[in-house]
């Protein structure tokens, strides 16, 4: 691929870079997570749902295991919803009936579900490199078969948070009136977990189970950094990582082009992502820094 590119194009014009097949393709992925995470990720991030997206990216991983397994790359979405789907419901079922805190639950489902897909992928032939394209992703080798599956999934995720969207917003902010009002918290619950396994399910074809995570968390994050004003929250948090997203892929282009080696764009996203948190949280500190220094000086005049 890498010399295909370099007799093609020169690695600087960005242009040029996201005309290629699987550039644009890749961008496209990301562009769709960006969209559905950014939508999702609102009502996982007001429920302070972050270590329950965790959970289920690893939660996943047995099903695109046995997806494989019996099914090929064909089976990886079908084992993928199902074993996202079930773990959402677990997680939900045991925190609400089990008598158990949600991290307590979430730590059951994760590490039961993760070690049985170790457990299961240490079986297979070559399973050394079929777990670091789970665990990696492969943004770049995207099929257009796979972008519709993404773009599918993510829309039923979207929508599926769509249509209880009022429920969550009631159920974030004010728990004690929701149930006083005949909400009934465990179908709300389990609507949200299980848009945000489907969003996982969505991510983790081309981002890989250790990297979906954070798209779907860290960009609302920035988001609730930098503006206070509820409907910019979701711009602000699609913004986000469609920017680095762009900026990540051309710079994976970049260095593996000049530099002869692979390097993964999945990470170099994410690790954008990262720095935009960095970055959005000491400008932060700095205007409250500020605002602090101010009204001193106000009080002592």
């Amino acid at each position: 691929m890498i010399p295909l590119a370099q007799g093609l194009l020169s690695a600087s014009n960005p242009i040029e870079v996201f005309a290629l097949p699987f550039m644009w393709r890749a961008l496209l992925t990301v562009a769709i997570l960006a969209v559905a995470a950014g939508v999702v990720g609102l009502f996982v991030g007001f429920r302070e749902l972050e270590f329950v997206s965790d959970g289920l990216v690893h939660s996943v991983f047995p099903g695109l295991v046995i997806g494989i397994a019996v099914g090929g790359t064909a089976g990886l979405l079908p084992g993928a919803v199902l074993a996202a789907i079930a773990a959402a419901v677990l997680f939900t079922v045991i925190e609400h009936r089990g008598g158990v805190g949600a991290d307590a639950a979430i730590a059951v489902v994760l590490t039961g579900l993760f070690s049985l897909g170790v457990v299961l992928v240490s079986r297979q032939e070559g399973y050394v490199s079929q777990l670091q394209e789970m665990l990696f992703g492969h943004l770049l080798t995207v099929t257009p078969s796979q972008l519709w599956q993404i773009l599918a999934v993510a829309l039923v995720a979207v929508a599926l948070v769509g249509v209880t969207a009022r429920a969550q917003l009631f159920r974030a902010f004010d728990p004690a009136g929701f149930e006083a009002a005949g909400f009934r918290p465990l179908a709300t619950d389990l609507s949200l977990g299980i848009a945000v396994a489907l969003l996982v399910v969505a991510g983790v074809q081309a981002l890989g189970v250790l990297m979906v995570v954070a798209i779907l968390t860290v960009p609302m994050a920035v988001a609730r950094l930098v503006t206070r004003r509820f409907p910019l929250l979701i711009p602000v948090a699609i913004l986000v990582p469609l920017v680095a997203g762009i900026l990540g892929l051309w710079l994976s282009f970049e260095w593996s082009v000049g530099l002869g080696a692979t390097v993964s764009p999945g990470a170099v996203v994410v690790l954008l992502l990262v720095a935009a948190y960095l970055l959005a949280a000491l400008v932060r500190a700095a205007a409250g820094a500020r605002a602090g220094r101010s009204a001193g000086g106000r009080r002592t005049a």
